[in-house]
């Protein structure tokens, strides 16, 4: 296991993190066991491992979207843990953009829609529409606005999805294996846009098996 210090800023900590996952008349799986990293704002730190390894559990836990068997998880120094559902999905709302692998798009909705699924509780989609323009732009999809999932190619995919975590304009962003499936070209372009978020400032946590992702990090957690 390995951590570099970038700076004294933590986004996200995770302390002593054990997960286990119950199997009916078995002893419970132990995914990961005692785990502990810092996410510090500026910087990308990568979990990385073989496929089964538990680099999406632990994204997950770091996330706030389940819990940890055992252990603490700390965004901005305020555990979570303990903290009621709700409060956490809100909390998660506010700070943390997260994409699950392979974008999990809408079919019934356009690029654009997809994009501004997250401004639609607060009724701000009208607000935050030149925003989600300006973030397509910027990702390179912007001329594929009015397109559907399945006419846009896996690369244009990832990056609607990654413009509909970076919407809320999220401290910390967290992607999931975000170059698995892509060519080379569309890997390395994901990689930029990530290491363009690192020099925003941004906190970005990811789960990567791309050795060129994982040599992109300041810092990584290797899994066995």
């Amino acid at each position: 296991m390995m951590h570099s210090r970038v700076t004294t800023d933590v986004a996200v900590r995770l302390a002593g993190v054990r997960i286990d996952y119950e199997r009916p008349g078995r002893e419970p799986l132990v995914v990961v066991d005692d785990l502990t990293l810092g996410l510090h704002a500026g910087s990308m730190h990568c979990i990385a491992g073989r496929s089964g390894s538990g680099k999406t559990s632990v994204l997950r836990v770091a996330a706030g979207l389940v819990p940890p068997t055992l252990g603490d998880v700390l965004w901005a120094g305020e555990s979570i843990v303990q903290l009621r559902d709700d409060y956490v999905t809100n909390l998660r709302g506010a700070s943390i953009g997260y994409l699950d692998q392979g974008g999990s798009l809408i079919p019934g909705l356009s690029a654009l829609e997809n994009v501004l699924l997250p401004a639609v509780p607060a009724r701000r989609s009208t607000e935050l529409a030149p925003h989600a323009a300006e973030l397509m732009n910027r990702l390179g999809v912007w001329d594929r606005a009015s397109s559907h999932p399945a006419r846009l190619s896996g690369g244009e995919r990832q990056r609607v999805a990654l413009a509909r975590a970076l919407l809320l304009d999220p401290p910390v962003v967290m992607v999931d294996e975000p170059t698995a499936g892509l060519d080379r070209e569309s890997a390395d372009s994901v990689i930029s846009i990530l290491r363009d978020l690192v020099r925003d400032g941004k906190a970005v946590l990811v789960a990567s098996h791309d050795e060129r992702l994982i040599d992109a990090a300041e810092s990584r957690t290797q899994l066995v």
